[in-house]
């Protein structure tokens, strides 16, 4: 099972997205932190989805090429996490609600990218990371 555990994270990371969830709450945005690290098998699930699958494709990252499977030294090290906004406890899905454009702006702030700007490779809202480098 995939980890939302901030411990999970690039050791680079970790205060980041501590940082990114504070700034989140404090200007209104329920944060709700879905995937930090997900293994080789459960990202090639969601590759294969869309493809060998059924399902609508969710990613264009085989198994070692997302952010979220890095590794450092043996132990997880996702240099990604996905981030969902809640709004009465429930996530916004609608990529027009401003919670994703509020969360955008504080982590590009960060100096963290953000797959939800105009400029990305393959727009996903949810995906924020240190950088687009493996």
């Amino acid at each position: 099972m995939a980890s939302r555990a901030i411990s999970d994270l690039h050791p680079q990371l970790q205060p980041l997205a501590e940082t990114f969830l504070r700034r989140c709450r404090d200007h209104g945005v329920d944060p709700l932190i879905v995937c930090t690290w997900r293994s080789a098998a459960e990202q090639d699930a969601l590759y294969q989805q869309g493809r060998d699958k059924p399902g609508p494709i969710v990613t264009y990252a085989r198994p070692g090429e997302s952010a979220h499977n890095a590794m450092l030294h043996g132990s997880p090290a996702a240099r990604a996490f996905d981030v969902v906004p809640l709004v009465g406890g429930k996530p916004v899905c609608d990529a027009d609600h401003p919670h994703w454009q509020t969360m955008g702006r504080i982590a590009l702030g960060l100096g963290l990218y953000w797959h939800g700007q105009l400029d990305a490779p393959c727009r996903e809202f949810p995906h924020f990371q240190l950088s687009l480098e493996p």
